[in-house]
C-alpha cells in the first residue's frame, strides 16, 4: 500500500516574549550607559604618516593647547580614585567625598594643586566662567608635571611596567612649552613617549609611499 502523505505544517515560532527582552536590555543600556564628559580644550592635532594605533589602557593622556595649557587624563574609574585619594592625603587638598567623585567620573583636569578643589567643585561652564582651566604649572619655578606623572604611575595598581604616556599637543602649540613637557619626562627617566596625530597620506615617491604600494600590490 502507498505510504500516507502527512500534510506538512508552517513552523510558527512566537517572537513576542524575545522582543519584550529586547527592548527591555535596550531601555536598560539607554538608561545606564554614561556618556564620555566632553574635554574642556578642543586640540588640533598636527598630521602624520605613522599609522601605529595609540595604546587604549594603562595610559597617562597631556592635552596641550594652542596656549600652552596642560591637562591631564587617565583611564580606569578605580585608579583614577586611588590618585585623587592619594593627592587629597599627600597635599592635604581637604576634598569632599563628592569633589573626588567629580574627578573620578570626570574628563581632563588642567588646574594648580591649590585651585584643585575649587575646581572639582564648579561644573565646566563655572571653571570656564573663573577662568580656572589654567593648565598645569610646568615651569621650573613650579613644575606640579613631575606630580601627577608619579601620582599617575602610582595608581596603576601593579602595572607600572605597561603604562603608556601620550601626549596630544596642538599644531600651534609653542615649541618652548612642549620642550617643558618632554624635559620633565626626561627628568623622570621616562624615555618612550607617544604622540598622538591625525593620520595623512605619505607623499608620493617617498619610502613610506613605496612601500604603502607594495602592500597594496600583495593584496
Amino acid at each position: 500500500m502507498p505510504k500516507v502523505k502527512m500534510p506538512r505544517k508552517s513552523t510558527a515560532i512566537d517572537m513576542t516574549a524575545m522582543c519584550d527582552v529586547a527592548f527591555l536590555l535596550l531601555t536598560f543600556f539607554m538608561l545606564a550607559t554614561k556618556f564620555k564628559p566632553d574635554e574642556p580644550v578642543t586640540v588640533v592635532t598636527p598630521s602624520s604618516i605613522n599609522t601605529t594605533l595609540l595604546p587604549d589602557s594603562d595610559v597617562l593622556l597631556f592635552t596641550v593647547d594652542k596656549d600652552g595649557r596642560v591637562f591631564f587624563s587617565m583611564d580606569g574609574q578605580p585608579k583614577r580614585k586611588k590618585m585623587i585619594e592619594d593627592l587629597n592625603t599627600q597635599f592635604k587638598l581637604g576634598l569632599s567625598d563628592k569633589e573626588m567623585k567629580s574627578f573620578v567620573t570626570g574628563a581632563s583636569v588642567g588646574t594648580p594643586l591649590k585651585d584643585l578643589k575649587n575646581y572639582l567643585s564648579l561644573s565646566e561652564d563655572e571653571r570656564k566662567k573663573q577662568g580656572l582651566d589654567k593648565g598645569i604649572p610646568t615651569d621650573s619655578a613650579n613644575n606640579e608635571l613631575k606630580t601627577w606623572i608619579e601620582y599617575g604611575m602610582a595608581a596603576q595598581e601593579g602595572s607600572i611596567n605597561k603604562v603608556k604616556y601620550c601626549i596630544k599637543a596642538d599644531n600651534a602649540t609653542p615649541y618652548p612649552k612642549i620642550k617643558e613637557i618632554l624635559e620633565t619626562f626626561k627628568e623622570k627617566h621616562i624615555q618612550k613617549l607617544n604622540l598622538v596625530t591625525n593620520l595623512k597620506a605619505a607623499p608620493q615617491g617617498t619610502a613610506a609611499w613605496q612601500e604603502e604600494q607594495a602592500g597594496s600590490k600583495k593584496e
